[in-house]
């Protein structure tokens, strides 16, 4: 297969571990007879500094022309302590989700036994814990009308029938080829278009007679996911519980930098870690380059390439079990590795098997 890929850097320790993604995927695509070529593009931060826009029109359009975007980190400092600021550069990634109409965030929150230890939870609670949060991504809040002002602000969160049809069909999708249940996360007893939601859902679950749908509130699911995380398999919701629910599914596995993520809609995918871009570590090669890397397993996955997403995580999981690790998780008396060591192991390990 041949393979064009938009690669979007973004800010902070996004340029560090993006090359040890694009490393594996080159590795990977070398090993199974696959061509690629890279397309690199500015956004965030860093296209603000350069020519004033988040997410510009070039980059834009080479995301358009790409099979798929690997995207790592976008965020600074600057704007984040600045109220005032005009443009921002989390506007360029909800610029690039509406207008490559990625309306479906695949999150998957899976523990590794060795690293289990470093969970806030207890083990018992967590180990096997094995679950996908898939958030709405174009929609709510986000995108709803706003007003702000000195002393008085409102966000609208707006959703059409056919936004949440489109989006519980990738939910039950997920979960038929999963463990066959499904949650729909909302706040159906206080919001309206929580109701819209659960009534669409409930409309739709008899088409899926093979899942087992059941719904809870968003303040239940928030406590249910730490009381009990392995009782989700699916589950599914707006945007703004979604941001914040899979913030808190991270912590289950003890480190957010081990935690890739799919947004996929009308357009290019796109395939990104889940963790910021931790603007104090740039440039210290410490930035865990995990996540990344299992991002591009989770990219030639999504086209249908199995054995080679399935070689990537045995990669990640041998160097884990071998304690080549970024400090965060390594083990007390482990030897050090920083980003570039990390990667280099894993591409290692995969030219050899």
């Amino acid at each position: 297969m041949d393979f064009k890929i938009a690669v979007l850097p973004g800010d902070g320790i996004g340029p560090e571990i993006s090359e040890q993604g694009v490393n594996v995927m080159t590795a990977v695509c070398n090993k199974f007879g696959h061509k690629v070529s890279y397309e690199y593009a500015i956004c965030g931060a860093d296209a603000i500094d350069k020519v004033g826009d988040p997410f510009p029109e070039e980059t834009f359009k080479k995301c358009m022309d790409a099979d798929a975007v690997l995207f790592s980190a976008v965020g600074d400092p600057k704007f984040d302590n600045n109220p005032n600021a005009k443009v921002r550069p989390e506007q360029g990634l909800l610029a690039m989700r509406k207008k490559l109409g990625l309306f479906a965030n695949i999150r998957p929150i899976e523990t590794f036994d060795c690293l289990v230890h470093k969970s806030p939870l207890k083990d018992e609670l967590v180990r096997g814990a094995d679950f996908i949060c898939i958030r709405e991504l174009t929609g709510g809040m986000y995108f709803g009308e706003k007003k702000e002002g000195v002393d008085y602000a409102y966000d609208t969160n707006a959703y059409s029938r056919e936004e949440v049809v489109r989006i519980l069909k990738e939910a039950y999708k997920y979960a038929q080829q999963r463990n066959k249940h499904l949650t729909v996360v909302d706040k159906a007893n206080v919001l309206a278009s929580s109701r819209l939601w659960r009534a669409v859902a409930q409309e739709m679950a008899p088409q899926y007679p093979d899942v087992k749908t059941d719904f809870m509130y968003v303040d239940n699911a928030s406590m249910r996911m730490i009381q009990e995380p392995k009782f989700f398999d699916v589950m599914v919701t707006e945007n703004t519980f979604g941001d914040i629910l899979t913030d808190e599914g991270s912590c289950i596995t003890g480190s957010m930098g081990l935690l890739p993520s799919a947004s996929t809609g009308e357009h290019t995918p796109v395939f990104e870690p889940i963790h910021g871009s931790w603007p104090q570590a740039k440039g210290l090669n410490i930035a865990n380059p995990l996540a990344q890397i299992l991002s591009v397993a989770m990219l030639f996955e999504y086209f249908g390439l199995k054995a080679e997403g399935k070689i990537i995580r045995e990669a990640v999981n041998a160097s884990l079990d071998a304690n080549v690790r970024t400090p965060e998780i390594q083990v007390e008396g482990g030897a050090k590795y920083g980003t570039k060591e990390v990667g280099a192991w894993i591409v290692d390990y995969i030219n050899k098997k």
